[in-house]
């Protein structure tokens, strides 16, 4: 199991990236959370095994199809535990 923090940038906010965010870490069997940010990006922090997270980091690089991602930072955490995988608003 591996944490990590993603800051997902482009044009991330108002297109729903948060709601998709959590149906594919959900999907996936993954836990933490997804917010967004003042500086109009997006925050996921997520806990998952390392076979199924290379997954969710690709999705993250493309988002859902209203998103228009440019980049994404990924950092590596100490291991958190969530609960579920859920929206901060």
């Amino acid at each position: 199991m591996k944490t990590y923090r993603l800051t997902v940038h482009g044009l991330v906010q108002g297109v729903f990236f948060r709601k998709y965010t959590r149906e594919k870490a959900l999907e996936l069997g993954l836990s933490g959370t997804v917010r967004n940010l003042e500086n109009s990006s997006v925050e996921i922090e997520v806990t998952g095994t390392e076979s199924v997270l290379p997954d969710f980091i690709l999705w993250c690089h493309q988002g859902p199809a209203r998103a228009r991602v440019d980049k994404v930072d990924i950092h590596e955490l100490p291991l958190k535990n969530f609960s579920d995988f859920r929206i901060i608003r």
